[in-house]
């Protein structure tokens, strides 16, 4: 008691001495102080060993949050680096651990639904963007039915109808854009890239009678959709926030679209169009429930989101390559010459497989610039780590980034260069995979077709297990066959004419070029 009356009293004879607002002050300061404090030793001196290793951080709740969020990738290599493939790091507060490399894709992406899931995780940021009873806002086992509903849209047959559609879409576009009057010019090609891979996406799955009903303003809305993603909204998605009063008007903007287009088909008996929105129309469920209105048009939104935030970067960034890279955007245009002739005909689903430097272009680009940085899981039970001593408790969520085994020498040389090249078998810089890597890996049919298991690739840029994205094939088609068509039009450099890319904007959930991200633009003789 003596020293703490010692203590005690010249303290409050200080405090005495100061205004309100400074009392105020020395106390916040007083408790940050000892938050840090406690916060430090209970890392130095509390240590979990069956659990992985925590990031050192000084601030309780807040941890590594800015620092992750900053730049996510470089997060997990230097953290890598210091702690091994698997540790964790405080986000708002809550233990993320992040398991990373082969081994760890497979363990989070292939993860038993009964001890890791999605919904959890995903549902605040997916529900509002996409509506109400669809994705993660319904059981899992009905999401694997929407997904079957799907896939109608994603056979051999309908890729060999959208390659001419994608063709057309691309070339109407470019001839109507004012960005590409005259001859040469400067243009933000994100923006451009935006609005191709929406109005390829709506006429391809969509039919033509939505793409109709589509312009640059429903593009911008669709924007306005991708940005419902922002990370804030894993804690703010109620909130009466500037960009999520503009999530909520698109999402009621388009879902009244397609209702609207529902109910005058349903009033007209009968559609020449067998689209995707007719096909849904007439499904049921297993329990012979047919899909309501609202889930169709919902489950519409959905399938164009899905691939538009990561077609859109993807294009993006391609056409960046591109103009860093005028070599390889020659290279493209003789291939098409060489293969297709030099009068260079409309295209065709059948001439992609002829074009493979233009295979390679979207294979390498997906490699560096992956859309979805991290894939979370909400842990349902304790799940022991195989080979380790470490059990993941459900108080951690858990955290896969396929971009670092993507970017990991061990697998890619010179990881961190451009050069499409390298997915030529006899490259010097060919990735060290196992060649029929694919074919042998392991198929599971989680309710809506056999699919590719995946996880233990060190190439994963469309998720591995039972949310793999079901339109890789579809993406893998409308990349090659818009490139195809801007590389028979177009001539790109770097407006300063450095080979250099702009850096990723991380303030998504997606990474996207920094905007303005522009390039200079020449036309071939058209």
């Amino acid at each position: 008691m003596g020293l703490l009356e010692d203590v005690q009293g010249p303290v409050s004879q200080y405090m005495a001495q100061l205004s309100t607002p400074s009392q105020v002050g020395v106390v916040v300061a007083a408790v940050l102080f000892f938050g840090v404090l406690l916060n430090v030793l209970r890392q130095i001196l509390f240590k979990n060993s069956n659990e992985p290793p925590v990031v050192f951080h000084w601030f309780p709740l807040i941890g590594s949050t800015i620092t992750y969020g900053m730049d996510p990738p470089r997060f997990f290599r230097e953290n890598r680096a210091k702690y091994g493939d698997i540790f964790t790091f405080i986000l708002l507060g809550k233990k993320t651990t992040v398991y990373v490399g082969p081994a760890g894709n497979d363990f989070i992406l292939n993860g038993k639904h009964k001890d890791v899931c999605a919904e959890d995780i995903y549902g605040v940021l997916t529900t509002p963007v996409f509506g109400k009873d669809v994705v993660y806002d319904c059981p899992n086992s009905k999401l694997m039915e929407q997904k079957k509903f799907m896939k109608v849209a994603l056979t051999t047959a309908a890729f060999q109808s959208y390659v001419p559609i994608i063709a057309d879409e691309v070339t109407s576009y470019l001839k109507r854009c004012p960005d590409f009057k005259g001859k040469s010019g400067v243009v933000n090609i994100p923006k451009n890239m935006a609005e191709i891979t929406i109005f390829t996406a709506s006429h391809c799955l969509q039919g033509s009678q939505i793409r109709n009903k589509f312009d640059e303003s429903l593009a911008a809305l669709y924007h306005d959709l991708d940005m419902g993603f922002t990370p804030v909204n894993f804690m703010l998605h109620w909130a009466p926030l500037p960009w999520n009063n503009r999530r909520d008007h698109a999402q009621r903007t388009i879902a009244k679209i397609y209702m609207d287009t529902i109910a005058e088909r349903r009033a007209a008996g009968k559609s020449d169009a067998q689209d995707m929105m007719w096909h849904l129309m007439n499904a049921s469920y297993k329990n012979d429930v047919p899909v309501p209105d609202h889930e169709i048009a919902h489950m519409l939104i959905a399938l164009l989101m899905a691939g538009q935030h990561s077609s859109s970067s993807t294009s993006s960034w391609m056409m960046l390559r591109l103009a860093s890279r005028p070599d390889i955007m020659e290279a493209l245009y003789r291939e098409q010459v060489e293969a297709l002739g030099a009068d260079l005909p409309d295209l065709t689903y059948e001439d992609l497989a002829k074009l493979p430097l233009n295979q390679a272009i979207v294979k390498e680009t997906l490699r560096l610039h992956a859309p979805i940085h991290s894939i979370m899981r909400a842990v349902k039970n304790p799940i022991p780590v195989p080979g380790t001593k470490y059990v993941i408790p459900t108080s951690h969520t858990l955290l896969a980034a396929g971009g670092v085994s993507a970017t990991d020498p061990a697998y890619f040389p010179e990881p961190d260069l451009w050069e499409p090249t390298r997915w030529n078998k006899d490259s010097p810089l060919a990735p060290s995979l196992a060649r029929n890597e694919a074919e042998e890996e392991e198929k599971v049919d989680y309710g809506y077709g056999l699919v590719s298991k995946g996880g233990r690739s060190p190439y994963l840029p469309f998720g591995a297990g039972r949310h793999r994205c079901i339109g890789e094939q579809f993406a893998n088609v409308q990349l090659q066959a818009i490139t195809a068509v801007i590389v028979r039009m177009f001539k790109f450099r770097n407006v300063d004419g450095s080979n250099d890319v702009i850096a990723t904007d991380y303030a998504s959930l997606f990474s996207r070029p920094i905007e303005p991200a522009k390039i200079h633009w020449e036309k071939r003789n058209w």
